[in-house]
């Protein structure tokens, strides 16, 4: 029998809720004055797009490190679509109510990607990672635990 290591991209939350994310920023920048079209609506709609997809890029990579690289540009890529939010409330495109909405969800994924980094970087020989990691020790009580937290699937 075959086992996975780790977790389909499309089962993984964060990446659930950078896709939705995605959707709802397209609809929002088609509200925008029509020029621009092609300058801030195209620049956040692409940032949004690519946070996700640097994690489904990364996924069925066999090493651990170009999975986190993944991680790691998806994190940019949601600070980069805040940042783009973020000048559309200067130029009052969007509310000051519709950005905080946007950019906390944003920031959730951005700690859920934090939180995905960390757990794989539990999957690196201790003397390779680039950081000591915290080991919690109610991880290992059980594999539900594992799931909510990303990517890997520890099966022992």
């Amino acid at each position: 029998m075959i086992t996975k290591d780790y977790m389909a991209v499309e089962d993984l939350e964060v990446y659930k809720k950078l896709c939705q994310l995605h959707i709802e920023v397209c609809d929002l920048t088609h509200t925008w004055p029509p020029e621009e079209k092609y300058e801030l609506g195209s620049q956040v709609r692409r940032s949004s797009n690519s946070s996700p997809s640097q994690l489904a890029e990364k996924n069925d990579d066999r090493h651990i490190r170009n999975k986190i690289e993944g991680v790691n540009r998806s994190r940019g890529e949601a600070a980069e679509t805040i940042h783009h939010l973020y000048m559309a409330k200067l130029k009052e495109y969007i509310s000051d109510k519709v950005y905080l909405e946007f950019r906390g969800r944003y920031k959730e994924c951005i700690r859920m990607l934090n939180g995905l980094e960390k757990t794989l970087e539990r999957k690196i020989p201790e003397r390779e990672r680039r950081w000591q990691v915290k080991e919690e020790s109610d991880v290992y009580g059980s594999i539900d635990d594992t799931h909510r937290q990303g990517w890997p699937i520890d099966v022992e």
